[in-house]
């Protein structure tokens, strides 16, 4: 769920992959796989050994939102084969019928995959008749470590807790050096519902209306909303506070100590717990190279192929036999692969109701706006 804005070191392969509009112009030969994917959310070299491996050519277009990949989808003919969306839109997105049921016998790298993941992705997509995870990730704190300090008496600890967001007193020390929210309703009415206490899943507009006044209170203070740009200026520290996703903050975190330009980036998992979310992998009903796609997505299920996606992008993945082979330094990295008392606290994203996608798309006005 989540931008993973593009890197300047992508390979020239890669980018010579990365066509536009879903393949337009595209030679129809079966030899061509349309991927619509978040940016910045594979390894530099994925790419390019699949297409020496399969011989088919891929076009790689990216989008920065669930909102944007949705719209697309709901229009008809994408002319994508593979699609990436999070699961909560995923679930939506099956009952409004755009998806190919998964011919599973050709996906046999399906039995790689953490059967407890497949359970709990199970309760949106019954089955899992449609999707295979990709990646999974939270929604979190980041921060600049020594900005934070300056302004909390030396110490980081009010990062661990919702309250450095969400009280006006604690976000008003940060304004100075630069706020960033997450540009999507999505994800920040839920996280403003949990740490009032109310349902994250509710969808009585009271509920809503109450995070949405939380989230109102805190506006005076935000510099940005973007899904995508706090990662460079969270590294390079133009930004010192983000509600953001783990892997991008972590990138942020890295390339910041890559660059040894004096900023250091820290995620955490609030206390009080935290959204969970999983990446899907989908096949649009009208894709118009199938066969493709199942090579494309039993490829990315491969131990060793996961494994470099994680080490890269810094978000977990699924497959269980990747775990060995991921970098030690992020697989024991708790803010990437949680412990069991974190994960206990956690919750996943809910399918909307669309008379409540249109109350937080109106809200989400009203916050931005600071009406």
């Amino acid at each position: 769920m989540k931008l993973r804005t593009l890197t300047l070191g992508l390979s020239a392969a890669l980018l010579s992959a990365c066509g536009g509009g879903g393949g337009n112009g595209a030679a129809q030969d079966g030899k061509v796989l349309n991927v619509y994917n978040y940016s910045d959310y594979i390894a530099e070299d994925t790419i390019p050994a699949f297409e020496k491996q399969s011989g088919i050519k891929v076009t790689y277009d990216v989008f920065d939102s669930d909102e944007m990949v949705e719209t697309k989808l709901l229009a008809g003919n994408s002319g994508y084969d593979v699609v990436v969306p999070t699961l909560n839109f995923f679930g939506r997105q099956i009952q409004a019928g755009v998806f190919l049921p998964l011919d599973k016998a050709k996906i046999p790298n399906l039995a790689k995959l953490d059967p407890k993941v497949m359970e709990r992705i199970a309760t949106q997509d019954p089955g899992n008749k449609y999707g295979v995870p990709y990646m999974i990730g939270t929604t979190g704190i980041g921060y600049n470590v020594d900005m934070l300090k300056e302004r909390f008496g030396g110490s980081a600890d009010i990062a661990n807790s919702w309250d450095l967001v969400f009280k006006p007193e604690n976000i008003a020390r940060m304004k100075d050096c630069g706020v960033t929210l997450l540009d999507t309703p999505a994800d920040m009415i839920p996280v403003a519902m949990h740490y009032l206490g109310l349902d994250p899943h509710s969808n009585n507009p009271a509920d809503i209306q109450k995070a949405g006044e939380l989230l109102k209170s805190i506006r005076p203070y935000v510099q940005n909303f973007h899904s995508s740009q706090y990662v460079g200026s969270l590294a390079n520290g133009g930004t010192c506070l983000v509600v953001g996703w783990s892997g991008d903050i972590i990138q942020a975190r890295d390339r910041a100590e890559e660059a040894a330009n004096g900023v250091h980036v820290a995620y955490s998992i609030p206390r009080e717990g935290a959204p969970q979310w999983f990446d899907m992998l989908a096949i649009p009903k009208d894709a118009r190279n199938p066969e493709a796609a199942y090579e494309f997505i039993n490829y990315l299920l491969e131990p060793k192929v996961a494994a470099a996606n994680t080490n890269f992008i810094h978000y977990a993945n699924p497959v269980s036999e990747a775990t060995p082979l991921v970098d030690e330094a992020i697989r024991t990295d708790p803010t990437i692969y949680p412990p069991a008392d974190v994960a206990e606290k956690m919750f996943t994203y809910s399918i909307n109701t669309p008379e409540t996608d249109k109350l937080y798309t109106r809200l989400w006005t009203e916050i931005k706006t600071g009406r």
